[in-house]
């Protein structure tokens, strides 16, 4: 190869690499909080994302603090940390979610808020007009919004192929140990008001506001406390049911976890819901699904990553979050009522 044509192979990677576009500025994000049991998944997550620079976390609770000492953390007060973040992720306990994003929202950050946002709806409704009125991001810890297997199955419902939805069945169920009662124990919705949460979010996301909302909430474990350990939810709506369930009382219970939506063209079961298992049984086929029972394949799923994904993407203005405020409020409205709260 001659000189000339050298050149014009090297002309020809300088072109390229002139088009190659700069890398974006990583987005800096700190943890307010680190005493809910998402916390350390979610930090994990974050540190590895190329999207995100940790910055560091404040954390009142030394116990709290405890198992990050051994990590190469920053700890930092409050202060320091909305006045270094553009982003905040309140992890903190369930008691001082509302308070602390309140906090994040007032120094004018976007933020991730773990669920359940709020233990009543007014200051819910207080976070949501704060992070309008400042033009905020505000993103509910939802996890399962980003999950494969929910998100096939609320596409199934949505697009009409399963037909006309008249029920849909979920549960999520835990086996809580006797030493953690008491944080559950704290609020009146006990087992619907933790883990229902999730199954309420999609619920209401697929049906809309549901006309009443019928709690259950007993106290059924040998427990000398007051925590609603077996709940349900009964979500009645124009043409469809919603029963969910909630116990902290099942051995093995992560494989028995599952979403049911049924159609008058067919069924959508995903069950478990981690690792996620997808079936679809249609009369006709509809979409993408031939009629019949069958396996849908799903990408793989770990639990967070779809969350700071896409909250990256819409810090930097490229898409809206998956739920608008308005779904918000209204997601949270509903736990109120499964909750009795």
């Amino acid at each position: 190869m001659g000189f000339a044509a050298l050149g014009t192979v090297a002309g020809g990677f300088g072109t390229l690499a002139a088009q190659t576009p700069p890398p974006k500025p990583r987005i800096k994000i700190g943890f307010l909080g680190v005493s809910h049991s998402h916390a350390m998944g979610k930090l994990k997550v974050v540190q590895e994302s190329p999207e995100f620079e940790l910055i560091g976390i404040s954390e009142e609770s030394e116990t709290a603090r405890q198992p990050y000492r051994s990590t190469d953390l920053q700890f930092l007060s409050k202060d320091q940390l909305v006045n270094t973040c553009s982003v905040i992720a309140v992890e903190s306990a369930v008691r001082d979610h509302a308070r602390h994003a309140k906090f994040a929202l007032q120094a004018g950050k976007h933020v991730h808020l773990e669920k359940p946002p709020a233990d009543n709806f007014k200051e819910f409704q207080d976070l949501i007009s704060l992070a309008r009125a400042k033009n905020l991001l505000l993103q509910t810890g939802y996890m399962w919004r980003y999950h494969p297997g929910f998100i096939a199955a609320l596409q199934a419902a949505k697009q009409g192929w399963l037909g006309a939805v008249y029920l849909v069945r979920a549960t999520m169920n835990s086996h809580v140990a006797a030493d953690r009662r008491p944080e559950w124990a704290e609020f009146k919705g006990g087992a619907m008001f933790e883990l229902g949460s999730h199954l309420i979010d999609a619920v209401v996301r697929l049906l809309g506001r549901p006309k009443t909302v019928t709690p259950f909430l007993k106290n059924h474990g040998s427990f000398n406390d007051n925590l609603a350990d077996n709940t349900m939810a009964v979500l009645e709506f124009a043409n469809a049911t919603a029963i969910i369930t909630n116990s902290t009382l099942q051995p093995n219970a992560g494989e028995h976890r599952f979403l049911e939506i049924l159609g008058t063209n067919g069924t959508v079961l995903l069950k478990p819901i981690e690792p996620p298992v997808l079936h679809i049984d249609l009369a006709k086929p509809a979409g993408t699904y031939a009629a019949g029972n069958q396996a849908v394949p799903l990408p793989a799923y770990r639990r967070y990553v779809g969350d700071f994904a896409e909250l990256a993407r819409a810090v930097r203005g490229e898409q809206p979050l998956t739920a608008t405020l308005e779904e918000e409020l209204l997601v949270h409205e509903t736990l109120m009522r499964a909750a009795a709260m």
